[in-house]
């Protein structure tokens, strides 16, 4: 099938929908109901791009007369990472940065999983002894890239006690685990938090990489695949962010709510070929790692969040021009704000494509280093990026009448007054309406949060740096340093 277009996508979405609840009620079409209607037009949108004649080449590449996503392909060399890299901007630039598991996240997850199938063949399953789980990888990868699924993912346990391991909770099964094995599969209950965009084709169970069991084999270590339609599956959403509102009023919530949900798994039977790793607690822990998923995934990461901060500079400057606020010095020093942020991302990125090597596994790897900065830099700074479109807009990003109002008894009153000096009351309102939506919104709300967790415990996140980090180089430097005994020759200023 290769890549889809954005009606093939809808139409899969119609035909096999996930098992959503929402609001107390299933979802039967989220092509069409109202909390999903939009994101998964959306969606269709992103799809649709990869057949638009002067993004094609960017977008996807061909092999064997087949086109395939570009954030399937797979990378040889530091030219081939940067084309990745310009896709993935590209995709970015289409919600403005604020669509955080578009579906080039997983697809690289599954590339570098896939390319690195053998890590898994270390996992031996029980029961019937050794399953081939590197085969299994590798399949899955290839059977995602050639449907150009829309894959969503669960990471974590439910937040019930985190001074307990999962197998000391009230029921054991909180936590998703392994129930049982059969012959055609395992049989895993329990719940996951939490899988952001369900309004997708699979679910990608892998790894957690914080599983704290003491034992080296464990019910809750496993990876693996299903449709999100799979008999006993089911996701619970949150309140939508979509409410009904014009794109006007809502720029990127009536658009974007890419919706997250807790996963229940009620004695769900995963058959034997989707079974990627099973009870071992160890390759659990170092997946990510041991594949160098985490490194791709967070270069599609490091683009999107360069999208993101370019249209949060476009949106502040924006406000500046509009106002004629640009004349203050304390103006400029916080737009100054969101074009250092800009430009460290940047070199962030250039940094790890610079620093790209082969990998065990013969993919050119982005560098860890410069990623694992980025990852852990934009999370502590994108709050202060929002409170400064606040304290840019200040009362105009509260004081906004809707598209209604402007078409109302009073829209020649907001017409006169609710001008901008450089702009129209209209133009004003729809540049305010975005920075609201972008910054203190519901949806807004949302991306802030969201932000400080992308990707994991801002904590345990430093942590991990601290501990792979290699620091020896410049402790010994310093030690060299101590060491010398040479007193340097003092030049007379005369001599």
């Amino acid at each position: 099938m290769a890549i889809l277009t954005g009606q093939q996508f809808l139409d899969r979405l119609q035909q096999q929908p996930p098992t959503l609840y929402i609001d107390g009620e299933r979802v039967t079409d989220p092509t069409t109901h109202p909390a999903t209607r939009n994101m998964a037009h959306s969606l269709a949108g992103l799809y649709d791009l990869q057949h638009q004649p002067d993004l094609r080449d960017t977008l996807s590449f061909e092999e064997d007369g087949e086109r395939y996503a570009m954030s399937f392909f797979v990378p040889h060399s530091k030219d081939d990472l940067a084309q990745i890299g310009r896709a993935h901007h590209l995709r970015a630039n289409y919600s403005l940065g604020f669509l955080g598991r578009a579906p080039d996240y997983m697809n690289a997850n599954v590339m570098a999983a896939g390319l690195g199938a053998a890590y898994f063949s270390e996992c031996e399953a029980s029961g019937e002894g050794k399953r081939d789980f590197a085969a299994n990888m590798r399949n899955y990868y290839d059977f995602v890239r050639r449907n150009d699924l829309c894959l969503t993912h669960a990471l974590t346990n439910p937040q019930v006690n985190r001074a307990k391991q999962a197998s000391e909770m009230p029921d054991p099964y909180i936590a998703l685990g392994v129930v049982e094995e059969r012959e055609e599969g395992v049989v895993v209950r329990g719940a996951r938090m939490m899988a952001t965009l369900p309004i997708a084709d699979e679910i990608l169970v892998f790894p957690s990489t914080v599983l704290k069991e003491n034992a080296d084999k464990s019910r809750y270590a496993m990876g693996f695949a299903l449709p999100t339609n799979a008999p006993g599956l089911s996701f619970q959403c949150r309140e939508p962010f979509d409410i009904g509102r014009d794109p006007e009023d809502h720029p990127l919530g009536s658009r974007f709510d890419e919706q997250d949900a807790f996963v229940i798994f009620d004695d769900v039977l995963v058959p034997w070929e989707r079974v990627f790793l099973l009870y071992d607690t160890e390759l659990a822990n170092k997946a990510y790692a041991g594949t160098d998923a985490v490194l791709h995934m967070a270069y599609q990461v490091v683009n999107l969040k360069i999208a993101k901060t370019e249209a949060l500079l476009g949106v502040a400057q924006g406000i500046v021009n509009a106002i004629g606020s640009g004349q203050f010095q304390h103006v400029q020093e916080k737009v100054s704000e969101f074009i250092l942020t800009l430009e460290i991302m940047k070199a962030l990125e250039v940094a790890a494509r610079d620093g790209a090597a082969p990998n065990k596994y013969g993919v050119m790897t982005p560098a860890r280093g410069p990623l694992d900065a980025a990852r852990n830099y934009y999370p502590a700074v994108y709050a202060r990026l929002t409170e400064l479109i606040q304290l840019l807009g200040a009362s105009g990003i509260i004081m906004m009448p809707s598209k209604a109002d402007r078409e109302g008894p009073l829209g020649p009153m907001i017409a006169k007054y609710l001008q901008a000096g450089n702009a129209s009351a209209e133009e004003r309102l729809k540049l305010f309406r975005l920075a609201w939506d972008m910054t203190m919104s519901s949806f807004g709300g949302r991306q802030n949060l969201y932000e400080k967790f992308f990707f994991g415990d801002p904590v345990r996140m430093r942590s991990a740096l601290y501990d792979v980090y290699d620091k020896a180089p410049y402790v010994e430097r310093i030690h060299s340093f101590l060491k010398r005994t040479e007193t340097p020759q003092v030049v007379a200023a005369d001599d």
